[in-house]
């Protein structure tokens, strides 16, 4: 008899430790906040090139052009869903519209309640990066970040924070909520980097 395959070896789309999830779990820290169009502004600012902070109402977000990726999800909890699809604003486009300065290196991705994570600019600005409002062409519920969540296929999910607002451009790197408290400051679901005791020199701000 032959030996039994690994979950990797049955799906080998799967970075190590993970597990294949059939439908979408709920998985957030805190409450679900509340939706009040016309309140929610979308926000492009700290070291941008003109200087300036750039704003979109949810109107003028939701018209912005619209796209499609095909990509999987990867959850530091070991659940990993394949081939989902998700519908919205390119992060490309963000950087387009409102280009950040050329010593710009990193960016902070703002969420309701404060919550924050920190990406490199090359990983935000990734080919299927960007910010979902549909997922198999429907709407976001609440519960799963409507009406804004960034997906960054090739990292951990958390870096993709649900209920965002805006996006601070730095020229320094800086701990985001999770990252503060012990997640992995670059979160490459292939390299497994879960956790920050895991980060080796150079992976994380300098003290």
């Amino acid at each position: 008899m032959g030996q039994p395959r690994s979950r990797e070896e049955e799906h080998p789309q799967l970075p190590p430790g993970q597990r294949l999830q059939r439908g979408w779990p709920v998985t957030h820290y805190g409450p679900v906040p509340r939706f009040r169009p016309e309140r929610w502004e979308f926000r492009a600012f700290g070291a941008t090139a003109d200087g300036g902070k750039h704003c979109w109402t949810h109107e003028e977000f939701t018209a912005l052009p619209y796209a499609t990726v095909v990509a999987d999800m990867h959850c530091v909890t070991k659940f990993s869903m394949l081939g989902a699809e998700w519908g919205g604003v390119r992060t490309q486009t963000i950087l387009d519209l409102a280009p950040p300065a050329p010593d710009v290196t990193h960016v902070m991705v703002w969420a309701e309640y404060g919550f924050s994570s920190n990406l490199r600019l090359a990983d935000f600005a990734g080919e299927n990066c960007l910010f979902a409002t549909h997922r198999s062409g429907e709407l976001l519920t609440a519960e799963h970040g409507f009406p804004v969540r960034l997906v960054v296929p090739h990292l951990y999910a958390w870096k993709g924070p649900k209920w965002v607002r805006g996006i601070e451009y730095m020229t320094a790197d800086r701990r985001g909520f999770w990252e503060e408290r012990g997640y992995h400051n670059l979160g490459d679901p292939w390299r497994e980097q879960r956790y920050s005791y895991q980060e080796q020199p150079g992976e994380g701000p300098e003290l």
